[in-house]
Protein backbone atom coordinates (compact mmCIF):
# COMPACT_ATOMS: atom_id res chain seq x y z
CA UNK A 1 0.00 0.00 0.00
CA UNK A 2 1.09 3.50 -0.50
CA UNK A 3 2.01 5.82 1.98
CA UNK A 4 0.28 8.91 2.35
CA UNK A 5 3.12 11.31 1.13
CA UNK A 6 3.59 9.12 -1.60
CA UNK A 7 2.42 10.65 -5.04
CA UNK A 8 1.83 7.79 -6.49
CA UNK A 9 -1.57 6.30 -6.60
CA UNK A 10 -2.70 2.83 -8.22
CA UNK A 11 -5.76 1.17 -7.50
CA UNK A 12 -7.87 1.77 -4.88
CA UNK A 13 -11.32 1.85 -2.90
CA UNK A 14 -13.12 4.06 -1.41
CA UNK A 15 -15.91 4.34 1.44
CA UNK A 16 -17.88 6.33 2.77
CA UNK A 17 -18.32 7.85 6.43
CA UNK A 18 -20.13 10.12 8.40
CA UNK A 19 -17.83 12.96 10.15
CA UNK A 20 -18.80 16.36 12.06
CA UNK A 21 -17.64 19.63 10.07
CA UNK A 22 -19.17 22.87 10.23
CA UNK A 23 -21.83 22.04 13.26
CA UNK A 24 -23.25 19.53 11.46
CA UNK A 25 -22.93 15.69 10.40
CA UNK A 26 -22.04 15.10 6.74
CA UNK A 27 -20.98 11.76 5.00
CA UNK A 28 -17.52 11.93 3.26
CA UNK A 29 -15.58 9.59 0.72
CA UNK A 30 -11.81 8.59 1.83
CA UNK A 31 -9.76 5.64 1.60
CA UNK A 32 -6.91 4.12 2.44
CA UNK A 33 -3.80 5.28 1.33
CA UNK A 34 -4.88 8.99 2.98
CA UNK A 35 -4.15 10.41 6.02
CA UNK A 36 -6.35 9.55 8.57
CA UNK A 37 -9.36 7.84 6.55
CA UNK A 38 -11.73 5.95 9.30
CA UNK A 39 -12.63 9.62 10.92
CA UNK A 40 -11.40 13.24 11.51
CA UNK A 41 -8.27 12.91 13.02
CA UNK A 42 -7.71 14.37 16.65
CA UNK A 43 -5.00 17.03 15.60
CA UNK A 44 -7.33 18.24 13.11
CA UNK A 45 -10.71 18.27 15.35
CA UNK A 46 -8.53 20.65 17.89
CA UNK A 47 -7.30 23.19 14.71
CA UNK A 48 -11.47 23.04 13.30
CA UNK A 49 -12.33 23.73 17.12
CA UNK A 50 -9.59 26.72 17.71
CA UNK A 51 -9.95 28.74 14.30
CA UNK A 52 -12.68 31.10 13.62
CA UNK A 53 -14.34 31.06 10.32
CA UNK A 54 -12.09 32.97 8.24
CA UNK A 55 -12.90 35.28 5.12
CA UNK A 56 -10.74 35.94 1.89
CA UNK A 57 -8.72 33.04 0.88
CA UNK A 58 -7.65 30.05 2.63
CA UNK A 59 -5.47 27.59 2.27
CA UNK A 60 -5.31 24.09 3.37
CA UNK A 61 -1.53 22.60 3.39
CA UNK A 62 -1.36 18.87 3.07
CA UNK A 63 -5.19 18.58 2.46
CA UNK A 64 -5.89 14.97 2.87
CA UNK A 65 -9.45 14.10 2.10
CA UNK A 66 -10.69 17.29 2.73
CA UNK A 67 -11.40 17.91 6.05
CA UNK A 68 -9.84 21.41 6.97
CA UNK A 69 -10.87 22.40 3.57
CA UNK A 70 -14.48 21.31 3.55
CA UNK A 71 -15.00 23.41 6.88
CA UNK A 72 -13.49 26.22 5.72
CA UNK A 73 -15.85 26.78 2.89
CA UNK A 74 -18.91 25.39 4.53
CA UNK A 75 -18.26 28.24 7.37
CA UNK A 76 -18.08 30.76 4.74
CA UNK A 77 -19.44 30.48 1.08
CA UNK A 78 -17.57 33.53 0.30
CA UNK A 79 -14.43 32.82 1.22
CA UNK A 80 -11.74 30.98 -1.97
CA UNK A 81 -10.46 28.01 -0.52
CA UNK A 82 -7.15 26.38 -1.52
CA UNK A 83 -6.62 22.50 -1.12
CA UNK A 84 -3.02 21.18 -1.65
CA UNK A 85 -1.59 17.97 -1.33
CA UNK A 86 1.07 16.06 -3.45
CA UNK A 87 -1.18 12.91 -3.05
CA UNK A 88 -3.09 12.31 -6.18
CA UNK A 89 -5.75 10.06 -4.28
CA UNK A 90 -6.13 12.73 -1.75
CA UNK A 91 -6.59 15.29 -3.90
CA UNK A 92 -8.91 13.36 -5.88
CA UNK A 93 -11.21 12.73 -2.62
CA UNK A 94 -11.21 16.43 -1.91
CA UNK A 95 -12.39 17.22 -5.26
CA UNK A 96 -15.05 14.26 -5.14
CA UNK A 97 -16.35 15.68 -1.48
CA UNK A 98 -16.47 19.13 -2.32
CA UNK A 99 -18.57 18.57 -5.33
CA UNK A 100 -20.60 16.09 -3.08
CA UNK A 101 -21.66 19.15 -0.68
CA UNK A 102 -22.06 21.83 -3.47
CA UNK A 103 -18.71 23.72 -2.34
CA UNK A 104 -17.94 25.35 -5.78
CA UNK A 105 -15.63 27.60 -3.42
CA UNK A 106 -13.15 24.91 -3.49
CA UNK A 107 -10.17 24.64 -5.26
CA UNK A 108 -7.75 21.57 -5.15
CA UNK A 109 -4.51 21.18 -7.17
CA UNK A 110 -1.18 20.31 -6.76
CA UNK A 111 1.37 22.46 -4.52
CA UNK A 112 3.45 23.33 -7.87
CA UNK A 113 -0.16 24.35 -9.55
CA UNK A 114 -0.87 27.26 -7.44
CA UNK A 115 -0.18 30.45 -9.73
CA UNK A 116 2.50 32.28 -8.48
CA UNK A 117 0.74 35.40 -7.71
CA UNK A 118 -1.66 34.12 -5.24
CA UNK A 119 -1.51 35.33 -1.67
CA UNK A 120 -3.62 33.94 1.20
CA UNK A 121 -5.68 35.63 4.04
CA UNK A 122 -4.90 32.38 6.49
CA UNK A 123 -3.73 29.28 6.06
CA UNK A 124 -5.00 26.26 8.04
CA UNK A 125 -3.24 23.21 8.23
CA UNK A 126 -2.68 19.90 10.00
CA UNK A 127 1.32 19.99 8.45
CA UNK A 128 2.93 16.29 7.61
CA UNK A 129 5.32 16.27 11.06
CA UNK A 130 6.47 12.83 9.90
CA UNK A 131 7.88 14.27 6.79
CA UNK A 132 11.00 14.58 8.62
CA UNK A 133 12.04 18.64 9.89
CA UNK A 134 13.52 19.53 6.84
CA UNK A 135 11.28 18.43 4.66
CA UNK A 136 8.56 20.21 6.73
CA UNK A 137 10.49 23.48 7.07
CA UNK A 138 10.72 23.76 3.17
CA UNK A 139 6.82 23.26 2.93
CA UNK A 140 6.25 26.01 5.52
CA UNK A 141 8.89 28.24 3.68
CA UNK A 142 6.77 27.70 0.60
CA UNK A 143 3.82 29.21 1.81
CA UNK A 144 3.91 31.22 4.98
CA UNK A 145 5.27 34.13 2.73
CA UNK A 146 2.23 33.98 0.29
CA UNK A 147 0.35 34.94 3.73
CA UNK A 148 -0.78 38.74 3.24
CA UNK A 149 0.35 41.15 5.71
CA UNK A 150 -1.67 40.90 8.71
CA UNK A 151 -2.94 36.93 7.65
CA UNK A 152 -2.77 34.15 9.79
CA UNK A 153 -0.88 30.84 9.57
CA UNK A 154 -3.23 28.06 11.99
CA UNK A 155 -1.33 25.24 12.65
CA UNK A 156 -1.31 22.39 14.83
CA UNK A 157 1.14 20.24 16.16
CA UNK A 158 1.36 17.15 18.40
CA UNK A 159 3.09 18.37 21.76
CA UNK A 160 5.61 15.14 21.57
CA UNK A 161 5.97 15.35 17.99
CA UNK A 162 7.54 18.86 18.28
CA UNK A 163 5.15 21.79 18.95
CA UNK A 164 7.95 23.68 21.20
CA UNK A 165 10.24 23.56 18.48
CA UNK A 166 8.79 24.28 15.72
CA UNK A 167 7.82 27.56 17.34
CA UNK A 168 11.13 28.31 18.12
CA UNK A 169 11.52 27.73 14.35
CA UNK A 170 8.93 30.05 13.54
CA UNK A 171 9.93 33.10 15.55
CA UNK A 172 13.68 32.66 13.99
CA UNK A 173 12.42 32.31 10.28
CA UNK A 174 10.21 35.20 10.85
CA UNK A 175 11.21 37.25 13.29
CA UNK A 176 8.80 40.33 12.44
CA UNK A 177 5.93 38.36 12.53
CA UNK A 178 3.63 37.30 15.53
CA UNK A 179 3.71 33.89 16.76
CA UNK A 180 1.75 32.50 19.61
CA UNK A 181 0.12 29.17 21.20
CA UNK A 182 -3.50 29.94 20.82
CA UNK A 183 -5.16 26.34 22.10
CA UNK A 184 -3.61 23.36 23.75
CA UNK A 185 -5.54 20.45 23.78
CA UNK A 186 -5.39 16.56 23.83
CA UNK A 187 -1.63 16.65 23.47
CA UNK A 188 -2.08 19.41 20.39
CA UNK A 189 -0.95 23.27 20.54
CA UNK A 190 -2.59 24.98 17.59
CA UNK A 191 0.63 27.70 16.87
CA UNK A 192 -0.76 31.08 15.64
CA UNK A 193 1.77 32.96 12.88
CA UNK A 194 0.01 36.08 12.18
CA UNK A 195 2.37 38.03 8.96
CA UNK A 196 4.26 41.07 9.79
Amino acid sequence: MNHYFDPGDGEWASREITVRLAGRDVIVETAGGTFSPEHVDLGTRVLLDTVEPAAGRILDVGCGWGPIALEAAMQNPEAEVWAIDVNARARELTRRNAERHGLSNVHVATPDAVPAGVEFDAIWSNPPIRVGKAELHAILEAWIPRLRSGGSAWLVVAKHLGADSLMKWLRETWPAATVSKAETSKGFWVVELVAA
